[in-house]
């Protein structure tokens, strides 16, 4: 199975497949099945559904010399999958107890087989861009802007002052995820991540009514954890890759990713420290946005900008500075509108233009504006 080839072509298949390819019912044992379906593969390519994963359970490695106690150390330290350990450097893998450097470098010589890790051409990278997913956020119009909505495997971030509609559009964000893809969705479940105490699940269950939904289905699909402190939010990050590992899910939120980190350091003195944890912090995300394939949509505070002029239309600036910015692929600004409706505007993108739309906050979750 190691062999140069072989491992190869396995990689650019895998690369190719994104979390669209499935069907609900064949979703969910996806990974059990894994190795049964690369054996079948031959018999499945006349069918237009096939089971896929976007990544390769570190179970595999016991086929290559690596001991079971060697890979249970692993998933302790958090790595569950192939391509988390491809991912992280020597020295971090170093870290793992038990782990000698040598061990380390024959884990990374296997895996490095296994994941491909070398160049592509434009032509294949656009041909992956193209069985992307998009997660539908509920307002046509907030699509539209968005070119499909939410992009799976990549870090969407939303800031805005307080009733702007954040937690609403992870809410709604939260049961559009476990549609069909022909419905917008990507017939995955959900992690949430609340550092502020605003999950509320009735909300869930008033969104997925709204769109014909099973609530007791849409609420058992929803992972949800309430975050104390900034260290136990990147605990939760371990958390949360431990039970990807075991299941199909198609979105992480985090609402919000910097309000702990802006409590737990205070002042300028730990305003470098701060910014340092932070970014480890939105680093795990990335990883598991590109490991698992996933959307992770996080929302962000604001500050009021001293050094705006006092009659600008909006006299905010989002709270991490250069880090979050440098971290998130999408950044869009939300603001109030008249009554219901809120104002969504596309702040960074490296795809998207910079343009605006309106959407309302309804009931159930995020809707079209109204007149």
């Amino acid at each position: 199975r190691a062999t140069g080839s072989n491992s190869h072509d396995r990689g650019r298949r895998r690369a190719k497949q994104r979390i669209y390819h499935t069907t609900p019912a064949a979703t969910m044992a996806a990974v059990a099945q894994q190795q049964h379906y690369e054996e079948d593969q031959g018999e499945q390519q006349g069918e237009d559904t096939e089971i896929t994963v976007t990544y390769q359970s570190l179970d595999l490695l016991q086929e290559h010399g690596v001991a079971a106690n060697d890979i249970q150390k692993l998933n302790d330290a958090g790595f569950h999958t192939m391509e988390s350990v491809a991912h992280a450097t020597i020295r971090k893998l170093s870290e793992v107890r038990g782990l000698s450097e040598a061990k380390v470098i024959k884990l990374k010589d296997i895996v490095k087989q296994m994941v491909p890790m070398e160049f592509k051409t434009a032509a294949d990278a656009l041909e992956d861009r193209k069985s992307l997913v998009t997660l539908t956020t509920g307002s046509t119009e907030l699509d539209k802007l968005l070119e499909g909505g939410i992009e799976t495997g990549s870090l969407t971030e939303v800031f805005g002052e307080f009733r702007t509609g954040k937690t609403q559009l992870c809410h709604t964000l939260c049961v559009t995820c476990q549609m069909p893809i022909s419905e917008g969705g990507a017939e995955g479940k959900a992690i949430y991540i609340d550092t502020e105490g605003t999950f509320r699940p009735q909300r869930l269950q008033a969104i997925a009514e709204r769109f014909g939904m099973d609530p007791a289905v849409a609420l058992e699909n929803v992972a949800y954890a309430r975050a104390h402190n900034s260290e136990h939010q990147t605990e939760l990050l371990k958390m949360a890759a431990a039970i990807m590992s075991q299941d199909r899910y198609a979105l992480i939120v985090v609402d919000s990713a910097t309000a702990l980190y802006r409590t737990d350091y205070s002042g300028r003195g730990e305003l470098s420290e701060r910014q340092m944890q932070l970014g480890q912090f939105l680093r795990q995300l990335t990883r598991l946005a590109e490991e698992f394939g996933v959307a992770v949509f996080m929302t962000n505070q604001v500050v009021a900008d001293p050094g705006a002029m006092s009659f600008a239309k909006d006299s905010t600036k989002p709270i991490g500075g250069n880090i979050v910015a440098h971290a998130s692929t999408t950044r869009l600004r939300l603001r109030k509108g008249r009554g219901e409706n809120r104002m969504c505007t596309v702040f960074d993108s490296p795809t998207l233009p910079e343009a605006d739309c309106q959407f309302a906050v309804g009931p159930s979750g995020i809707c079209d504006a109204t007149e």
